[in-house]
């Protein structure tokens, strides 16, 4: 096995889990916050919808995303061929997909967890909206924010079925380290698995170990 055989698959889920994390972090954050106080008919379906993909199989979640994609969905009526199949891009999507759900209830909690009247005593002091938001709403939700940012980017980094159904399984192109671990155990290739599970294990963890120290700091702050 290659030096360049073990990273790629490495180097290709980062790219994908960054790009995926950053697509989740702006519409999450946008609709968590949308909906972390509006109260409007129909909102408990909405979120019901948004929230669907993190219980849901992957593999339904790729199905959806082939159907829709493929020529057999509107897919054919913008993308000749197999269009965007078989990409970087669809890698990407798939990940988007089914890590979105995490970002969007860290932010709606984070949102919903500040308290209206610091909000409100912004705006009387003469704060737009968007000075609202930038000076006070996001550095209050912060640690929310980031926690959902490292869980989407962990989500990412081992999406696997959603993957699989739309992005293929094409060594140097749409290899993610899940798909390279999954031939490397079918091809009895164990010592490169091994490294690379090793490695996905590693990133997860310190992610996770970030996100435990940031709820430890908010638990010690309510306490106070």
């Amino acid at each position: 096995m290659g030096t360049s055989e073990f990273w790629s698959p490495i180097q290709l889920s980062l790219q994908v889990a960054a790009w995926s994390t950053l697509l989740v972090v702006v519409l999450g954050t946008l609709l968590g916050k949308l909906l972390a106080r509006r109260r409007f008919r129909g909102r408990m379906l909405v979120e019901t919808l948004f929230l669907l993909p993190m219980v849901m199989p992957p593999t339904v979640a790729g199905f959806g995303l082939l159907m829709l994609l493929g020529q057999e969905g509107v897919g054919r009526f913008f993308l000749p061929g197999e269009g965007m199949l078989f990409t970087k891009g669809a890698a990407v999507i798939a990940s988007a997909v089914v890590s979105f759900p995490l970002m969007f209830q860290a932010a709606k909690v984070g949102f919903a967890s500040i308290d209206p009247e610091l909000e409100l005593v912004a705006r009387s002091l003469g704060a737009n909206s968007w000075q609202t938001l930038r000076y006070v709403q996001l550095p209050l939700a912060k640690r929310s924010l980031l926690a959902g940012v490292l869980l989407s980017f962990a989500r990412g980094l081992g999406e696997f079925g959603a993957t699989l159904m739309i992005a293929g399984n094409i060594p140097g192109r749409t290899q993610t380290i899940p798909l390279a671990i999954y031939n490397a155990v079918e091809s009895g290739q164990t010592n490169r698995a091994w490294g690379l599970v090793i490695c996905l294990f590693l990133l997860s963890f310190v992610m996770m170990a970030v996100i435990q120290q940031l709820q430890r700091q908010d638990a010690t702050n309510h306490a106070r």
